[in-house]
């Protein structure tokens, strides 16, 4: 009989450092390991495992709900406000997952970047795969809040990997940036939680961005997760909100220039990780 063929990874010393890019592709395997390694542990030991995803976004539906649309009576543009804060809180739940979790991925990987060579974009870039997951099962829900409040998906629903894509950039530019950052300055693990609480309250999660005054919108779109949010209401709500074309072209701006500079430093600095670390 013969021996059951096996795939081994062999992780080299840096001797491809000039071929960075090209090694991100050959490492590719390393990125799969590390994405299923983060989704398996993620609910480990949990008494609901995965539904985890589900309910912190359902609760915190619930909580702005009660306070925007009824205490508050902010009005929710032609879609029950339910539904309009859940596809709010999606994109939001997504960005705010990948940037907690890539932000600490350099540290919590620590050992395997001090002993061997690979492009460290991987890290980051692999945990944002775990949030993908959290986003993927909290899309059924929505689907159900859809057919409960009887809201019907039209042909703008098919826009909306877009916006999960620039959602995903997004997250991907902020976290090389504080993955960088935070290996040197570990002040940082504590700023990450902050940015991400704060950034939840000046983002139209629980309500509309349309609230906002006229001559502000511009200065308040500069936060790529307005154009985002926005979007994912369009596409939920059959176009009976306002396509977002400004908030759009300004998220894609910044979401670019976040994304460059971040990848720009973190090249910079990636040399000194396996020393600072």
């Amino acid at each position: 009989m013969s021996d059951s063929a096996t795939t081994e990874l062999i992780i080299e010393a840096g001797h491809t450092e000039r071929n960075y890019w090209r090694d991100l592709f050959r490492y590719r395997e390393l990125f799969y390991f590390l994405a299923w390694r983060d989704v398996l542990v993620r609910y480990k030991q949990t008494v609901i495992g995965v539904l985890w995803a589900v309910l912190r976004p359902l609760l915190t539906m619930i909580v702005f709900t009660f306070v925007f649309s009824r205490i508050a009576k902010l009005p929710a543009e032609g879609v029950p406000y339910p539904v309009m804060v859940f596809a709010a809180m999606l994109p939001w739940q997504l960005f705010a997952t990948s940037l907690t979790e890539g932000s600490g991925s350099l540290i919590n990987n620590a050992n395997l970047i001090s002993k061997v060579y690979f492009p460290r974009l991987i890290v980051p870039a692999s945990a944002v795969i775990v949030s993908f997951v959290d986003f993927a099962t909290s899309m059924v829900l929505l689907g159900v809040l859809m057919a409960v409040y009887r809201v019907t998906p039209g042909a703008s629903l098919l826009v909306l990997p877009f916006f999960t894509i620039l959602a995903l950039l997004a997250s991907a530019g902020a976290g090389v940036w504080l993955a960088a950052l935070n290996v040197k300055y570990r002040d940082f693990r504590y700023v990450v939680p902050f940015i991400v609480q704060f950034g939840l309250y000046i983002s139209p999660v629980g309500f509309s961005s349309a609230i906002v005054p006229e001559k502000w919108r511009m200065l308040y779109a500069l936060n790529p997760m307005v154009g985002v949010i926005d979007g994912f209401r369009w596409c939920v709500s059959h176009g009976r909100t306002p396509f977002p074309a400004l908030s759009l072209e300004l998220s894609i701006v910044t979401v670019t220039i976040v994304l460059a500079t971040g990848i720009w430093y973190f090249r910079k600095t990636e040399r000194t990780f396996a020393d600072v670390i």
